[in-house]
């Protein structure tokens, strides 16, 4: 099994359709024990979540915004992490679906700080556990080279997330900690449910991607997040692993 012996953190678990879950699963599949994370009122949904798993995992309080969650996870979790996941974003209603031009800073910095910035606190807060090849991974939705419709400042802070990453991983690359993300292409999640007009994406996905594209499968996105956590790319870091049926490589 890829992960045997593993120890690998998932955050973003709502219920059983989140890709958080899928990989999760997998995770499990593959012989690792899975710690899962959750605050607030999503701790409830998580928990239910968490025992749709193969085996129930521990479910530890962490919200990425909280320095005090933040400052205390590494002796809350205890022990060691092979690897991390990270499956955190938001942006206020402001911020998408045409919002552009109109979205008031203080929405902008929520999902930037959500989105984007978490990402190095999430990393800084497990990386005492962390020793020479561990993995941080984080789910994308690709903003490299493109502005997409309706997506927005969440295009932004995802495009802020890729640079962070990148950042991550030459800090974390003298420590063997590897740091890559993987962009999937769109799936029926809570979150992507939340974005107005999000139907286009899925409706030209499967036209153009040459692979095919099931927006209800999230399968092939966790076991691309197995394979970066696991030991069959040791010299990989500060990647972008797309994961959406080759839809990024094909012109209008």
């Amino acid at each position: 099994m890829l992960l045997a012996q593993k120890r690998i953190l998932v955050t973003g678990v709502l219920n059983d359709a989140s890709i958080a879950f899928a990989v999760a699963k997998r995770s499990q599949q593959e012989g690792a024990e899975v710690v899962l994370t959750s605050f607030g009122r999503a701790m409830s949904l998580t928990q239910r979540a968490a025992r749709r798993l193969p085996s129930t995992p521990a479910v530890v309080e962490l919200d990425v915004t909280d320095p005090e969650h933040l400052g205390s996870l590494a002796t809350r979790v205890g022990g060691t992490l092979d690897g991390v996941l990270h499956a955190v974003a938001f942006a206020p209603e402001s911020c998408l679906g045409g919002g552009f031009l109109t979205a008031p800073w203080e929405d902008v910095s929520v999902a930037m700080h959500i989105s984007a910035y978490s990402l190095k606190g999430l990393a800084v807060a497990c990386r005492p556990l962390m020793g020479p090849g561990s993995s941080v991974v984080g789910l994308d939705f690709d903003n490299s080279r493109v502005a997409w419709p309706v997506y927005d400042w969440m295009g932004v802070a995802k495009a802020a997330f890729e640079a962070t990453a990148r950042y991550l991983a030459r800090d974390f690359g003298p420590d063997r900690i590897r740091v890559n993300l993987v962009a999937a292409g769109p799936l029926r999640t809570i979150a992507a449910k939340s974005i107005p007009g999000f139907q286009q994406f899925e409706e030209v996905w499967n036209e153009r991607a040459p692979l095919g594209w099931d927006v209800g499968d999230a399968a092939p996105v966790a076991s691309a997040c197995v394979a970066l956590f696991s030991d069959l790319f040791p010299a990989t870091t500060g990647e972008v692993v797309h994961v959406d049926g080759g839809f990024h490589a094909i012109g209008a």
